[in-house]
């Protein structure tokens, strides 16, 4: 007879987020469902960030007290990974549909950094390892078919789709970093740290760096577009070492 997973060697949010019921507990019925506490911790996030999503602030936007969200949710943990799979969503339900297996990574990627760029709450979520919710794990589903379909092994098809996901998360962090005015690579700063690092750079030994500086090249980002087209050829690179 097989021998059953203890459900407390899961994950915290793994078991509620697949699933709306509530947590078993003794006392009346529910009058919420864990969707709507997700909801209105997602609501909160967008206005406020993802400290906002606090269990308080979420009892108190419902009229519950903190102690009834624990009918729902089991612990900060758990809720926060209900939490950024629903910030996340579905992908666009035309993703799939972009092309050959480059131009649908190419669309998902850039998807991806959209709902970053509209949740930036999502990269403050703590990076606890691939896709194990719905939302997510559909994500992935759409880059395994898109890399499938062009000839991947299943192994090599997965491990792209998680160099594509980290790229996408990598990317929006740094474009989070460009919009903060204080960043050494952002467009306000760079000309004044161009000047005053180009002659310390040529002075003490530098002189790649300084020679990009002198030609307005540093600091300077390097675009999405750049990455996306090393980590396309990579796979591309791949898919032919596997058809020899």
């Amino acid at each position: 007879m097989p021998t059953q997973n203890d459900p407390r060697d899961l994950p915290p949010g793994l078991r509620p987020a697949w699933s709306d019921a509530p947590r078993p507990r003794r006392g009346p019925k529910p009058s919420h469902t864990v969707a709507a506490i997700v909801a209105a911790a997602v609501e909160l996030a967008d206005e406020e960030g993802l400290a906002a999503a606090s269990l308080p602030n979420i009892a108190a936007s419902l009229g519950l007290t903190t102690n009834a969200l624990y009918r729902y949710v089991g612990s900060k943990d758990e809720l926060v990974v209900l939490l950024a799979d629903a910030g996340f969503g579905p992908p666009p339900a035309d993703l799939g549909a972009a092309g050959d297996w480059r131009a649908t990574v190419r669309a998902w990627t850039h998807a991806a950094l959209e709902r970053y760029r509209s949740r930036p709450w999502l990269l403050d979520v703590p990076f606890r390892g691939g896709a194990v919710t719905p939302h997510r794990l559909r994500w992935t589903e759409l880059l395994l078919t898109a890399l499938d379909g062009a000839g991947l092994s299943d192994v090599d098809a997965l491990g792209c789709a998680r160099l594509v996901t980290d790229f996408a998360r990598t990317a929006a962090e740094r474009q989070r970093a460009l919009d903060d005015p204080h960043s050494a690579d952002a467009p306000e700063q760079a000309e004044e740290l161009r000047a005053f690092l180009q002659p310390l750079l040529a002075d003490r030994g530098y002189p790649r760096l300084a020679a990009l500086a002198a030609a307005g090249r540093y600091p300077a980002a390097t675009t999405v577009e750049f990455g996306l087209d090393r980590v396309l050829d990579g796979i591309a690179g791949l898919l032919t070492g596997s058809r020899r």
